[in-house]
């Protein structure tokens, strides 16, 4: 994560003795003490940052120190770093700093800024922050002289509505709302005087006010906004930079209710949007409430940089400035449009025509977002068809742009935030996980969190094989998408360059642009589902991207995919478990995931117990595959919990109670293969080498063959004659050294029970093999049931020195 010096550094800062900080930080006292500061001061401030930094906890300084530097944070005379470095420190630190900061504000606006994020970050409830917003309102109510426009502390004020949105009183917000207004709207057209030289015999003289230009290099012929380019800004045009930068947070935290002052009527919804329109688009907005005007200001400033938008830049700086505006407009207007559905017909043309625009531009792909979140939010008001929109959206922007990580992000966290919109509305939303997993496979240690909680909503009918396939291919999906960059980059004529990938990815690459693996990679690479499940050449493929095994991206999506796959098959199971009549797994599902189940040891067993209980006759609808499995045991040594899982649920549910189809041949079939692995695991031979698997498998065999047995008697004898052989097997000395004395005696102990189980097959049955109702709460609380009085029995006749066994 970090370079080993990194490393190293961070360490020696966490295991820095409490003696040792304490002379450091009393030589750092020393030197704040004199009265110029030295690069030695300096560098201590930075080491002693880093030592409260790089705990979790708050290192508690001296009492002294932290009165230093408090001094040298609020002394507007003291050099900019050394107020950083102190801010920093005194945040990390104990003890909190808050009410001593507050009691004398300072007026410069830098010096506040740095003071106002301690006491934020500080700060343990609004009373905390109160002086410091009484201090904020103050200065912004009154005019004060340049410098002191509190141009720094305006992210203060946002951050603190954020945090504390009710420390503001509704005169207050109006306060605020006004002056952002005069700031977003009425910012000067001319741009920041600037000094110059001039000349070597003259002293310095003032330009003249040059005017600003938009990001083409023409003159701005309207009003200010942050795309409006000069060589230097005054300092309202600061303020109108900074005032749109939390224009946002704002009309989301105090844009509701924001016609509360006006009287109710008896109007319709209909009369009363005509008259919004009316009043908003009217030349006396200055009449609106301060609520009202600011959102109207904030809508025609948002309005024209979309417009200024459009103007190609000279650099490529602006063109990335105008991205960015682009991005904060239409989710202002979004939000605008949310608290008042009259701007939904203003602001639609302007968004359509600029979807228009970006559409088929890839480098505006992160812009897409927010309109396709206008689109969601607003499309019905205006009866807007916006398939369109979500299928350009979700079929060109993943396959094209996977390797954009803030993409990547934005797109997963805009399907998180809609998700039962998108569920509803959006068709191909679903048919769209091909696609989205390539974010996934490309940038997989920085998004299974969201795709844990994405995952559960790509689950459909008719796709849930396939999605089930797509995960256990997904490190098949990195080595592609790998293939796919690499060969964008190197021409196939360029041997050197793909020679120095290493032979072994310069072979992939080869395979990758051959026409006969064409068809494998347009699957695993396809955009949307439908396709089919999977692919009968899919062993091939593997076989192709074998040399990619060792890419770091493949490693980590091998290690993502069992995550996923516990979450898909939780999805399942609790699906069928809370909705019995749901058709979204059908039998036919069901019985194919298993088979994948069968195959694939990456799905854990936990799950296949889960699904045999949700549907018992895939047991023997799959009994070719599951015998196939069974009866090697070589599979106990690859994969024992998942062996031993399946040899459970054998004996469980391969029962006529559960299946009729469960005949005398079929059980006979099971219980055949099961003797044979038990009798060639548990043989007592000289050259035999110690058990490697563990005695619960045993137990477990032994179980399941004698519930076999209950079910066709015929097997009794046999079954007895096995157990009758488990305690030479656990006695013999090659077990004895690998199993503890507990091990031994619960295998020998589990054989004596069932042997004197099966000598009464009725009971047996009634115990091994009980009802499947056997788990409701009245065959355990009603004392008139038949099963509290058979476990009564049982308990005695299991008994060692019981005289009610047979002889």
């Amino acid at each position: 994560m970090y370079a080993a010096a990194t490393e190293s550094l961070i360490k020696q800062a966490r295991e820095i003795k409490e003696e040792e900080l304490q002379r450091f930080c009393g030589r750092i006292v020393k030197l704040l003490h004199t009265k110029d500061v030295s690069g030695d001061t300096v560098d201590s401030l930075q080491r002693l940052n880093l030592i409260v930094s790089a705990t979790k906890y708050a290192r508690e300084l001296p009492s002294d120190l932290v009165r230093k530097l408090q001094t040298v944070l609020r002394s507007s005379s003291c050099p900019e770093q050394l107020q950083v470095l102190s801010s920093s420190i005194v945040r990390e630190s104990f003890p909190p700093s808050v009410h001593s900061l507050c009691s004398d504000p300072s007026h410069d606006s830098r010096t506040f800024s740095h003071v106002a994020s301690v006491v934020l970050t500080q700060a343990g409830n609004k009373e905390d922050v109160m002086p410091l917003c009484h201090h904020l309102l103050k200065s912004l109510e009154s005019r004060l002289s340049d410098g002191q426009i509190p141009r720094h502390a305006l992210p203060v004020l946002s951050k603190m509505s954020t945090v504390y949105p009710e420390i503001l009183t509704d005169d207050e917000v109006n306060l605020v709302s006004r002056k952002l207004v005069d700031w977003l709207r009425y910012a000067s057209m001319q741009q920041g005087a600037s000094m110059s030289s001039g000349g070597f015999f003259s002293g310095p003289r003032t330009r003249q006010p040059a005017p600003l230009t938009e990001v083409d290099g023409v003159v701005t012929g309207d009003f200010f906004t942050v795309l409006c380019l000069g060589q230097s800004y005054t300092e309202d045009q600061w303020m109108n930079m900074y005032t749109f930068s939390m224009i946002k947070s704002w009309l989301l935290t105090y844009d509701t209710d924001g016609t509360t002052n006006t009287e109710p009527d008896d109007r319709s919804e209909v009369d009363s949007s005509v008259m919004s329109m009316v009043s908003a688009t009217s030349s006396s907005s200055r009449l609106l409430p301060p609520k009202e005007r600011l959102r109207e200001k904030a809508f025609e400033y948002c309005q024209r940089l979309i417009e200024q938008s459009d103007r190609k830049a000279l650099k490529k700086t602006d063109t990335e400035l105008q991205k960015a505006c682009i991005v904060e407009s239409v989710s202002v207007m979004d939000i605008i449009c949310g608290e008042d559905p009259s701007y939904v017909y203003r602001a639609f043309p302007c968004i359509k025509a600029l979807y228009g625009r970006l559409n088929g531009d890839l480098a505006y792909a992160r812009a897409l977002l927010p309109i396709a979140q206008f689109y969601l939010n607003h499309s019905e008001i205006v009866a807007v068809d916006s398939e369109a929109v979500f299928c350009q959206l979700f079929s060109h922007c993943p396959a094209e742009q996977f390797n954009e990580p803030m993409l990547a992000f934005e797109f997963v966290q805009f399907c998180l935030l809609n998700v039962s919109v998108l569920q509803d509305r959006v068709t191909n939303y679903r048919q769209s996980f091909p696609n989205l997993l390539k974010f996934l496979a490309w940038n997989s240690s920085g998004l299974i969190a969201e795709f844990v909680e994405l995952l559960p909503s790509l689950i459909a009918p008719e796709t849930a094989i396939e999605l089930l396939h797509t995960i256990l291919d997904l490190p098949c999906l990195a080595a592609a998408l790998d293939l796919q960059q690499r060969s964008a980059c190197y021409q196939a004529s360029d041997r050197t360059a793909w020679d120095q990938q290493g032979a072994k990815v310069a072979a992939c690459l080869d395979a990758f642009r051959q026409p006969l693996y064409r068809g494998l990679f347009l699957y695993i690479l396809r955009p949307e589902a439908g396709t089919g499940d999977t692919i009968d050449r899919l062993k091939m493929l593997h076989e192709i991207l074998a040399d990619m095994a060792e890419s770091p991206r493949v490693v980590r999506c091998a290690q993502v995919v069992p995550v996923l796959l516990h979450v898909y098959f939780n999805t399942v199971t609790q699906v069928r478990a809370t909705n019995e009549r749901s058709d979204i797994f059908s039998i036919l599902h069901v019985y194919m995931i298993f088979t994948v189940i069968i195959y694939d040891c990456r799905v854990f067993s936990t799950h296949l117990q889960a699904l045999c209980k949700l549907h018992p006759p895939l047991i023997v609808d799959q009994s070719r595959e599951i015998l196939e499995l069974a009866s090697s045991p070589a599979n106990i040594y690859s994969k024992e919990d998942f062996y031993t899982h399946v040899v459970w649920v054998i004996g469980e549910y391969l029962s006529v109670s559960y299946d009729p189809r469960c005949t005398v041949e079929r059980i006979t079939s099971f219980f055949e293969s099961l003797e044979a692995v038990l009798f060639e695991i548990t043989q007592v031979r000289q050259s035999a080498s110690p058990p490697s698997f563990s005695p619960r498998l045993i137990t477990v065999l032994m179980t399941t063959l004698a519930k076999l047995a209950t079910r066709s008697q015929d097997l009794i004898p046999r079954v007895s004659l096995c157990l009758s052989k488990m305690r030479t097997f656990a006695c013999s000395a090659i077990v004895m050294t690998c199993y503890s004395e507990e091990d031994t005696e619960e295998i020998i102990t589990r054989a004596h029970e069932l042997i004197n189980l099966l000598k009464l097959p009725n009971v047996a049955q009634f115990v091994l093999a009980p009802s499947a109702g056997g788990d409701g709460p009245r065959w355990h609380r009603d004392t008139n049931a038949s099963l509290p009085q058979g476990m009564r029995a049982v308990s005695g006749l299991l008994h060692r020195h019981s005289s009610f066994l047979p002889t």
